[in-house]
């Protein structure tokens, strides 16, 4: 009988059409820390640890470095994935600068580097980071470089010791679009005092939270911090006058802090030099976008490239932008197809190029109301008193 002969039914599954994408997950902190006397079972050096339980695992954390206090400075805002790398403090600042950095050594990633390591080590991928209390300036510069490898956000410290005109001069120092700059810390309660405490620190555990219960398109711009009882230096803030300690902080792209209604975190400016990527909300948006797309159509690399194929990429993009917009995170996108952009011999070597555009949601950064004084409403004097 020839092959191709068949008495009855045969079904072939066709499996075309758009493919539904889920945005990446966010809300994941990466934290380098030292604390000599944390479990080493649980802590081991160099090496990305998955903290689910980020108030449990204090007991485990040690208390003579700065992982404890950075621990339940993230527990006080949320309990988010935490992916912790422990670092052994050496016994100058030059020393714990070189080990939070890290590099490789034989063959495993070590210091901050081992964050690279978490997505095929735990699955995850961290995306807000920070090394609170060894964020020297070497530090900050080699964490917004490995911000920029995982698309994430990188929060550091511009010196708590420094003033105010000393803090802008620092902020000259970036130009990354990753890096957000905090100036001064916070004040909480150590057990037997009000004493500093990292600010960047609950930075993280905040922006964990905001994207958490509003999301990544929302600053970390006036939200109250909890678990603080005040500001290590002072900060003159008004909410109408732009002359102030803030307003001058602000204007140098630096994130400070403020009392109102409890204490907060005040701008949401980053220190990009692209004036498109100025604010947070931009920069995360960029990031969400690129790896919530690209992960959403792998599913078509190395299909037959049908024109239907190319309908569905589409379809699929599209309907995830029509999503993100119906939830206010976009103020819309568009994909398509661009003829000129994708010729036959392009085609025939098995390339395809989609684009898409999108427009961030901008922070409310500067509300002017004009407020006028009349005379009016005393018109209809006479008329409101017999009414």
């Amino acid at each position: 009988m020839p092959a191709s002969y068949h008495h009855g039914v045969r079904v072939i599954e066709v499996n075309e059409g758009a493919r539904p994408i889920r945005t990446v997950s966010t809300a994941v902190i990466g934290l380098v820390a030292h604390a000599a006397d944390a479990n080493a079972a649980t802590f081991p050096l160099d090496t990305p640890v998955l903290i689910t339980d980020v108030l449990g695992a204090l007991e485990r954390a040690g208390t003579a470095g700065t992982l404890g206090p950075a621990l339940r400075a993230i527990a006080d805002q949320c309990s988010p994935l935490v992916v912790v790398v422990r670092i052994d403090a050496g016994a100058s600042e030059a020393a714990t600068t070189t080990a939070a950095i890290g590099g490789v050594t034989d063959g495993q990633y070590t210091g901050m580097q081992a964050l690279l390591a978490a997505q095929s080590r735990l699955g995850v991928k961290p995306r807000i980071l920070v090394a609170p209390g060894i964020d020297t300036q070497p530090v900050a510069s080699a964490l917004a470089v490995v911000a920029r490898k995982l698309r994430g956000m990188a929060y550091v410290g511009a010196g708590p010791s420094l003033t105010k005109e000393e803090a802008a001069l620092y902020r000259l120092n970036f130009s990354e679009r990753e890096l957000m700059l905090i100036w001064p810390d916070f004040l909480a309660w150590n057990g037997s005092a009000a004493a500093p405490a990292f600010a960047t620190a609950r930075a993280a555990g905040l922006r964990a939270r905001i994207d958490q219960e509003q999301g990544w398109h929302k600053t970390l711009s006036n939200v109250a911090v909890a678990g603080v009882t005040g500001i290590s230096r002072d900060v003159h803030w008004d909410l109408q006058d732009p002359d102030t300690d803030a307003g001058y902080l602000n204007s140098h792209d630096i994130t400070t802090l403020v009392q109102h209604q409890g204490f907060r975190f005040w701008g949401s400016r980053t220190c990009a030099d692209d004036p498109l990527f100025a604010f947070e909300s931009a920069v995360r948006t960029a990031q969400v976008l690129a790896d919530t797309i690209a992960e959403g159509v792998a599913w078509a690399v190395d299909k037959p490239m049908h024109p239907s194929l190319v309908r569905d990429i589409l379809e699929g993009i599209n309907a995830k932008f029509r999503e993100l917009k119906s939830l206010g995170y976009l103020i819309d996108a568009h994909a398509w197809y661009d003829e000129q952009a994708n010729s036959s011999s392009t085609l025939a070597g098995g390339k395809l190029v989609i684009d898409y555009d999108y427009t961030p949601v901008p922070p409310l950064e500067n509300l002017l109301l004009r407020q006028r004084i009349t005379d009016r409403y005393l018109a209809d004097f006479a008329g409101r008193i017999t009414a």
